[in-house]
């Protein structure tokens, strides 16, 4: 980190006062400014929580004061925005998902697609997701055609994301057979995505919570653990979205502890399996 001092540690804030609010509040200004992150979708007592814990470590007693550390220090900015975007790298992460979309959801997506899948992996932080499903799909159907796109909000991790590469705890609840067929084995026992899996993710800078795909651009869609940390409104803007992306016969996946609250039949959408939802118009 630079050398910027920190300040004197004075007296925080009483949460839920006048100036805590209004302290909050610029602060939430200050970071859309600097990274383009709209903190107002977010669940506020969790975001604030975070941020605060932060500042704390900095020896700062306002949300002001730190916006003044960040533009002074890159890798402070860093640190908080792996915590507050929540950045997740684990391949085949919730191992019973993967099984249905092997069994169940590719193979049908091939068939209904004409020998193409068209996938979405939105929030994809470093790309384990997306490149577990880009293994699934060749694994499975191995002469299909498949163009996933991979985006997220968090330029930093993307390029990371490009490469492919994965530590051994990111692949400890990856099938072992399928790690040696679809990727390679790096020194210090980490892997990395091979060439074939490498060319089907395209990865994307892109905020969740404004991009607009046109209607019927995918075959499946998966948004796992992402929405979770959104406002009831955000998460419901975004579902509706993720779901009219999708063509009819198309599935929709989210994580193995979320749920859509609105209507299915407004999204046009049914229940097709556990967490998962399919098309229907």
């Amino acid at each position: 980190m630079s050398a910027l001092p920190s300040h004197g540690a004075g007296a925080p804030l009483p949460s839920g006062t006048a100036a805590a609010d209004a302290d909050y509040a610029g602060f939430v200004v200050h970071l859309r400014r600097q990274v383009g992150i709209d903190l107002d979708q977010y669940k506020r007592r969790q975001m604030e929580r975070r941020i605060r814990a932060f500042a704390d470590r900095r020896g700062v007693a306002t949300l002001a004061e730190y916006a003044e550390v960040l533009r002074a220090e890159p890798d402070e900015l860093n640190a908080l925005l792996d915590r507050i975007t929540i950045n997740v790298s684990q391949l085949f992460r919730n191992p019973e998902q993967w099984v249905r979309l092997g069994e169940q959801l590719v193979p049908d997506l091939v068939t209904t697609g004409n020998g193409r899948i068209r996938a979405w992996s939105a929030g994809c932080s470093f790309g384990a997701e997306a490149y577990s499903l880009a293994a699934t799909v060749k694994e499975v159907a191995p002469t299909a055609r498949i163009d996933i796109r991979a985006s997220d909000i968090d330029q930093r991790i993307l390029a990371a994301a490009g490469r492919g590469e994965f530590t051994s705890d990111d692949a400890r609840t990856a099938p072992p057979e399928l790690l040696e067929r679809h990727f390679e084995a790096l020194p210090g026992n980490g892997w990395r995505a091979n060439r074939s899996l490498l060319a089907s993710v395209h990865f994307h800078h892109e905020d969740l919570l404004a991009t607009r795909p046109a209607p019927g651009s995918f075959d499946l869609v998966l948004c796992r653990n992402v929405v979770i940390y959104f406002t009831p409104e955000a998460r419901e803007d975004v579902h509706a979205r993720l779901a009219a992306s999708l063509r009819p016969g198309g599935y929709f996946v989210i994580g193995s502890t979320e749920r859509i609250a609105q209507p299915l039949d407004e999204l046009g959408l049914e229940i097709a399996y556990p967490f998962v939802y399919r098309k229907v118009t």
